[in-house]
């Protein structure tokens, strides 16, 4: 015996016309005031059987921001932990999962670090390079590789804690040896040109200045196996400041000669020029003795010093009475000197 129209047992599956047909909030319950705001039908979402909890929802058809809904009371919103930032859900989510995102960096508020700590997201590891940096000094923000560059104005640390050949580019086996560290040379912008100091560079000139490590001699220098820093100073090749240290050549000869007036070829041994008569004055000097001068005697007759006899032009000589030569009349006493300018 039917008591009453309620409660009814509704079975769905012989009703015509869409569901808001009916669910309109007057023939049968329909969206209420903090219904999310839509267009689709009721079965787009709910079950027939029961309108909680829905199937699922149809982003496809949904009116307004995500953030009308998303607002962690009609749907799951930002919670505490999310990444500052203005931009709208599907920014970076999509409508069928919120992760993984697709991560839109140009509406996040706050510097880089705020979220790229390790645990808000990815941040620096323990091989990072020490560096007070924010992560878009180096870092763009599609990609961690490759850096756009290195801001070394906020790295900290000497150059060698990172140019060591591992964490970043470093001294190569065929550097020149050195206890310096990087910037003492190379500046931050390019490793070339390099300002070089020599300060602190082990070994000589020469195993870094071979023409091939670093400027050598070149094929018209001057010949000779002293150092460069014999003549050459660090900080500029020229002038020349040559020393003369051989004790083949007597005397002090410096004096206002030219050096090619020894010096007939390029090197830096000097060949005699009359070797018969070398290590003496005459080596160098023969064509310049003059026989008039140096007598030996005057009577009877006039007898003058051969340049064999005096060879070693700076010694002593005598002029005799006679032609005997057995007793001196004149004594000449180093006549002539190295430094004395009178040859």
């Amino acid at each position: 015996m039917t008591t009453g129209w309620t409660p009814a047992n509704f079975d769905h599956s012989a009703v015509s016309g869409n569901c808001s047909s009916c669910h309109n909030g007057t023939s049968a319950t329909g969206k209420n005031a903090k219904h999310i705001a839509a267009t689709n039908q009721c079965d787009a979402c709910h079950r027939n059987n029961s309108w909680t909890p829905a199937t699922r929802v149809d982003h496809l058809e949904v009116q307004g921001t995500c953030s009308s809904c998303h607002n962690g009371s009609t749907a799951p919103g930002k919670n505490a932990t999310h990444i500052a930032s203005g931009n709208d859900c599907d920014s970076c989510h999509v409508s069928t999962g919120w992760t993984p995102a697709n991560f839109d960096h140009s509406a996040v508020s706050g510097n880089c670090s705020s979220c790229h700590n390790g645990t808000s997201a990815t941040g620096k590891n323990a091989q990072h390079i020490a560096t007070t940096n924010q992560c878009d000094a180096c870092h763009r923000n599609i990609s961690w590789t490759p850096t756009r560059r290195v801001d070394h104005l906020e790295v900290q640390g000497t150059c060698s804690s990172c140019h060591n050949g591992s964490t970043a580019p470093g001294k190569n086996a065929a550097h020149i040896a050195s206890g310096n560290d990087c910037d003492s040379c190379h500046s931050t912008v390019g490793w070339l040109p390099a300002r070089f100091d020599h300060s602190s560079v082990s070994g000589n000139c020469s195993s870094c200045h071979n023409g091939s490590s670093a400027t050598g001699k070149p094929s018209n220098h001057f010949v000779t196996t002293v150092q460069c820093d014999s003549c050459h100073n660090t900080s500029l090749w020229s002038s020349v400041n040559f020393t003369h240290s051989s004790g083949n050549y007597p005397g002090n000869h410096r004096g206002n000669l030219a050096c090619t007036s020894c010096h007939t070829g390029n090197a830096q041994t000097v060949p005699w020029r009359y070797s018969g008569y070398k290590p003496d004055c005459a080596g160098c000097h023969a064509n310049d003795f003059k026989s008039g001068p140096h007598k030996k005697t005057e009577e009877p007759v006039t007898i003058n010093y051969t340049v064999s006899e005096l060879r070693d032009c700076s010694g002593s000589c005598h002029m005799y009475e006679d032609s005997s030569m057995t007793k001196i009349k004149k004594t000449r006493n180093r006549e002539h000197s190295v430094s004395g300018g009178d040859w």
